[in-house]
């Protein structure tokens, strides 16, 4: 096994909390937005993204906490793009998604082999964020 770098990790832990607190942002603006016929069953899924995301971080907060880091304050920059279509707001989800994938699977590459309480996490991460970007393709399907 290699050793644990653990400033790399906690670093990584920080831009994933900052990132899922942006997505707690994003996902209740978004569910604010929503108009028309489907706006309910869609502000229903906005707002569990929303939870989901606090949760995210507050798991990503508790492992840094446990390896002696800070957990940072900050929260990832979020876009407006006041476009606010049904299209629109389900292809910023999988753009957000996307990124999140993009970070859990930094953090595997930089746990794998040296914890497997934190690949465990990293793989677990990456295969709801998978989920969840094949719901929103998905969704996204009738929009051709």
């Amino acid at each position: 096994m290699k050793t644990l770098n653990t400033k790399e990790v906690c670093d990584t832990l920080n831009e994933i909390i900052e990132y899922e607190l942006a997505g707690v942002v994003r996902y209740t603006h978004s569910s604010l937005m929503v108009t028309g016929p489907y706006r309910i069953p869609i502000v229903t899924f906005l707002k569990e993204q929303a939870t989901e995301s606090m949760l995210h971080a507050q798991q990503a907060g508790e492992l840094l906490v446990g390896l002696d880091g800070h957990p940072s304050l900050k929260i990832a920059k979020i876009i407006e793009t006041h476009r606010h279509s049904l299209k629109d707001i389900l292809e910023e989800g999988m753009e957000h998604e996307l990124h999140a994938l993009s970070l859990y699977k930094k953090l595997l590459s930089i746990v794998e082999d040296s914890s497997i309480y934190l690949e465990e996490y990293a793989r677990s991460m990456i295969s709801e964020e998978e989920q969840h970007s094949l719901e929103l393709k998905a969704m996204l399907k009738d929009f051709g």
